[in-house]
């Protein structure tokens, strides 16, 4: 078992070290994996006024810095657009694309290009099956062996303000993937709920449970040491203190599958 994890976005240096050294620290303690994971800018907002970043190149700057203080050995960052690529490559290990670029074709192949791992997140209105075809565009741009495509199941839109995680994408997506995560945070989200998106934060801890008695191969989670005053994500992320806590349970359930 592994987990994605990290704030939601770069905010500051100190919040960017204070999570990292928590991370870190209980990976370590429980000997999990970790990715690191943070956005250096936000595209997807719900309001012209929602926090989109500190500046990208600020933020790359202090996303690369935390990934040597802490010798953090992969980083994980998305992607919007072409022209970013570049600069994200140089500093993050594994490319992500947002759920809402699923689909866009030449966005995959570019950042299948740049990397060795890919993380495509599915759309809220996509199936498990209609992902096939996000991995094999990615794959059709990198033919190295060594080459490896993630997806990450995030919900589906059942109404205008809710999701619901459909436990059957995570065996059915892994028939075509090296790897399937589930977001355990942005899976609780409500969306449309107004100027920012809601959340039900309290069931992070069910989904993660659901997801690996599932099979799911790794686990993601948005964490904050204040999610009240996280500029983005704030209804849904999860208190950073509370992350060793699900992760003993899941790694219950993990050890009971395993044996």
């Amino acid at each position: 078992m592994f987990i994605i994890a990290g704030p939601c976005i770069i905010e500051s240096k100190e919040v960017t070290s204070e999570v990292a050294d928590r991370l870190l620290e209980i990976t370590s303690k429980l000997n999990i994996e970790l990715v690191f994971k943070a956005s250096y800018k936000k595209a997807n907002r719900s309001s012209i006024s929602s926090f989109t970043g500190i500046g990208d190149e600020k933020a790359l700057q202090i996303l690369k810095d935390a990934k040597k203080e802490f010798n953090i050995s992969k980083v994980i960052t998305d992607v919007h657009e072409i022209s970013e690529i570049e600069a994200a490559s140089e500093v993050a290990d594994i490319l992500q694309i947002p759920a809402f670029l699923c689909r866009q074709t030449d966005l995959i192949i570019a950042a299948a290009t740049k990397t060795n791992c890919i993380n495509i997140k599915k759309g809220q209105w996509m199936s498990a099956e209609s992902m096939q075809f996000a991995t094999e565009k990615a794959l059709s741009a990198n033919k190295n062996n060594g080459f490896k495509v993630w997806l990450t199941e995030r919900g589906t839109f059942f109404g205008y303000k809710d999701l619901v995680v459909d436990i059957f994408s995570i065996p059915i997506m892994k028939r075509f993937s090296d790897k399937v995560i589930v977001d355990c945070t942005h899976s609780v989200q409500k969306p449309n709920s107004g100027k920012t998106t809601g959340g039900n934060p309290e069931m992070i801890e069910t989904l993660a449970l659901s997801a690996i008695a599932a099979g799911a191969d790794g686990l993601f989670f948005e964490v904050h040491p204040n999610p009240e005053k996280s500029p983005s994500d704030a209804a849904s992320i999860l208190n950073i203190n509370k992350l060793e806590a699900i992760l003993v349970k899941c790694l219950k359930v993990k050890n009971a599958l395993n044996s």
